[in-house]
């Protein structure tokens, strides 16, 4: 799995929805978190598109995977 997520985009994230102040410690916590549910997203729209009998994963497979 991917670890090398930049954590700036996700204190600025963190910040916007309200933070004023956000611990390091904090944004390595929602880059794991955000990975994690990334990588189930990801295979559950492969998932989708195989049953669709396609090899290639289109954005509806990934809105498909994500609900």
């Amino acid at each position: 799995m991917v670890r090398e997520f930049p954590l700036s985009p996700l204190e600025k994230i963190a910040r916007e929805a309200g933070a004023e102040r956000v611990a390091v410690s904090a944004v390595k916590a929602l880059r794991e978190a955000m990975l994690e549910v990334a990588e189930q997203v990801a295979a559950d729209a492969v998932a989708a598109s195989h049953h669709a009998g396609r090899v290639t994963v289109k954005a509806s497979d990934i809105k498909i995977a994500f609900r």
